[in-house]
């Protein structure tokens, strides 16, 4: 078997711990399409952080949640990396204050990392590999975003606020352990937002084929085709998900059911597109898996890249699915607010 381009660590390694936040605001898609006279967006609803709500405080709460469950002490950590697309400083690491918060400081390297939508598994093959070194037993990657969306512009519909953190460490105290992973980028510039401005611009459908699309099947294929396995070899898939329709078209064309693609779909009912989507999936998947099973993890993020892992689901699953709030009880937990309060919410009225 040819691994030329997988990713291995020289020591096992896996998750030992993950959690999520999702904030409880939603603003429907029909609400932001009545005040743009658009039709509505692609999915149902989209979670919007409150007042006293930011990048960093979303990241706290979900790296509360993965600690509970790792159950290990924050100062075991060797690392804190923080993946996102809108930190509340511009010069200023957001990494510093999560792990301040946590009581992680001040002996690890904390660091803040940026890729768009897959800043989050950009921080997580960072921890696989410090932890897969033998540098530290534990490391920390949080993906977290309060998004922005232009007023008016089709990313208002998708772009929602939320996030995940994941802990790495040894294979034999992991619940999922990484059999190999792989990245895959290019300069495609389908996103981008230049210094001072307020919100980001994007390509259209230019985002689609060349983007998401080619980015997503090409690392997908090649993982999957160098470790020898194929869709039916997996109990679930999880792909970035901007929407509702392109994990379903990328599922289908490398030969995934909707079943094996279902419980990471959280995007119809809080949006998905900030840094921690691909791993939000993720974790709304590992809250339901069951021991032995693989599960495919390909993230997507603009500029352009895909980051895919291949996971094996341990024993230590069940007892740990228990330990903190699931992305699940995050959906069910809302409160819809009007254009007005989203409007003030994510500060788009200058004064």
């Amino acid at each position: 078997m040819n691994n030329g381009h997988i990713m291995h660590s020289q020591r096992p390694v896996g998750i030992v711990g993950y959690g999520s936040y999702i904030p409880m605001y939603r603003i429907t898609n029909a609400e932001i399409a009545r005040v743009w006279g658009h039709e509505s967006g692609p999915i149902k609803e989209k979670a919007v952080a409150g007042l006293d709500e930011d990048t960093i405080t979303i990241a706290i709460e979900a790296a509360r949640n993965a600690l509970v469950r790792a159950a290990i002490a924050p100062e075991e950590l060797r690392a804190v990396w923080v993946g996102s697309e809108s930190p509340p400083y511009a010069v200023k690491p957001s990494a510093t204050i999560v792990a301040e918060a946590l009581g992680a400081t001040p002996y690890l390297l904390a660091g803040d990392m940026q890729f768009a939508c897959k800043a989050g598994t950009e921080a997580l093959q960072a921890a696989l590999g410090l932890v897969g070194s033998g540098m530290g037993d534990y490391a920390l990657a949080i993906g977290a975003d309060t998004a922005q969306g232009r007023p008016g512009d089709e990313l208002e519909f998708t772009a929602a606020s939320g996030g995940t953190a994941l802990i790495v460490g040894p294979a034999e105290a992991a619940l999922a352990v990484c059999r190999g992973s792989l990245s895959y980028v290019t300069d495609t510039p389908d996103f981008w937002r230049r210094a001072h401005e307020q919100y980001p611009r994007h390509g259209g459908r230019f985002t689609g084929e060349p983007g998401y699309f080619h980015h997503i099947q090409a690392a997908a294929e090649v993982i999957l085709e160098e470790m020898g396995l194929q869709a039916a070899d997996f109990a679930y898939a999880v792909f970035h998900q901007p929407n509702v329709k392109f994990p379903m078209r990328a599922g289908g064309r490398l030969g995934f059911t909707k079943q094996q693609l279902a419980p990471g779909m959280v995007s119809n009912t809080i949006g998905n597109t900030y840094a921690g989507a691909a791993i939000t999936g993720f974790a709304a998947t590992l809250d339901v898996a069951n021991p032995g099973d693989r599960i495919l993890l390909a993230s997507f993020g603009s500029g352009a890249g895909s980051d895919a892992f291949v996971w094996e689901v341990t024993e230590a699953i069940k007892e740990r699915q228990s330990r903190a709030p699931k992305v699940a009880d995050y959906i069910r937990r809302r409160a819809e607010i009007d254009y007005a309060l989203y409007a003030r919410y994510r500060g788009k009225l200058a004064m």
